[in-house]
């Protein structure tokens, strides 16, 4: 039987009704009770991180995460991490940069329903989740509503519903059903996990609007060392104002500027209108092709902790890492 590890991080699985709403109240161990049948799956210890709204989560709890992780991986077989699902997408894009190539499993999961809930969706997730754990399944990835996500491929496309995550321009590795896995696709991993302790959280993200004053992007160029542009369809930015020359004059700065687009599925691709073949061609800046926005950020987030070299930046931004990007050839 495997020794798999729960981290709780809090979220709504672990939340109780209070007088200003759902907060996470429960610790690991009171989940853990609530679905006892785990216990005939694996052995399981519990590890309370933190009890945060998935809303607070940042970039420095990503890193702690990481580090719990790391701290525990020779012990165990494997880790489910508890976890809220409105920035559970962001949380699994960063483990896979941070902790690279593990054959053990990270499974994120979570819930639309605090676990103390007659219709709650906690209990067949976190069963879902510590069967996948048990069976070896390598690499982060999130399991949700009996679905398994590449974790760099996460998104939440739905607010309230069960079926809160979509794997964005990749399959789902597998399915489950009655308690039963159904790979379709292993993830990649190595001998042993490679682990990273840094990123650069001054990463900014737009998304443009008809009619956005390019003044804007100033304020964020000056704040930030990377600016992603989520741009319209297949991506470029209007032609009018002072767009060109904002990208331009900021990137001579040092700046990194992606451009991604806002269309969820199928990708950018700057090359098909003038509005973004220059910036392509002439600027250089970087393109998202089918990533998703959380995994662009994550990405440059701990690319430019390690290098802000302009030829190393490109270089790793278009090495896939957890199949995070599928159509940069050429770059």
């Amino acid at each position: 039987m495997k020794d798999i590890l729960l981290i709780g991080t809090g979220g709504t699985i672990a939340s109780e009704i209070t007088e200003a709403g759902l907060s996470p109240e429960l610790t690991t161990e009171q989940l853990l009770s609530r679905v006892p049948a785990i216990c005939r799956i694996c052995r399981v210890s519990c590890l309370q991180l933190m009890n945060l709204d998935s809303t607070n989560i940042t970039p420095a709890h990503w890193l702690a995460i990481a580090r719990c992780v790391r701290d525990n991986y020779d012990a165990f077989d494997g880790f489910v991490i508890t976890h809220g699902t409105d920035t559970m997408a962001y949380t699994a894009a960063a483990l896979s940069y941070l902790i690279q190539g593990s054959p053990k499993p990270i499974i994120l999961t979570g819930a639309q329903q605090p676990i103390g809930f007659e219709s709650t969706d906690s209990k067949i997730n976190l069963t879902d989740a510590f069967t996948c754990a048990a069976q070896g399944l390598p690499g982060v990835s999130v399991v949700f509503d009996h679905r398994v996500i590449l974790g760099t491929r996460a998104k939440k496309t739905h607010s309230k519903s069960f079926n809160a995550f979509t794997s964005i321009n990749y399959p789902y590795l597998g399915v489950l059903r009655d308690g039963a896995l159904t790979r379709y696709i292993t993830p990649d991993c190595g001998p042993a996990p490679v682990f990273f302790d840094a990123l650069d959280s001054d990463v900014a993200l737009v998304k443009l609007v008809p009619g956005m004053k390019s003044e804007y992007l100033d304020f964020l160029f000056e704040r930030n060392d990377a600016l992603i542009i989520e741009s319209f369809g297949v991506g470029g930015v209007p032609e009018d104002g002072d767009y060109y020359p904002c990208i331009e004059r900021w990137m001579a700065r040092g700046r990194f500027v992606v451009l991604t687009t806002q269309v969820e599925n199928e990708g950018s691709d700057l090359g098909i209108y003038h509005v973004g073949h220059r910036l392509k061609k002439d600027l250089g800046v970087l393109e998202a092709y089918d990533m998703s926005t959380e995994a662009v950020l994550a990405k440059i987030m701990w690319i430019l902790a390690r290098t802000k070299q302009p030829q190393e930046v490109v270089r790793l931004f278009y090495t896939p890492v957890a199949r995070d990007i599928l159509r940069a050839a050429g770059n």
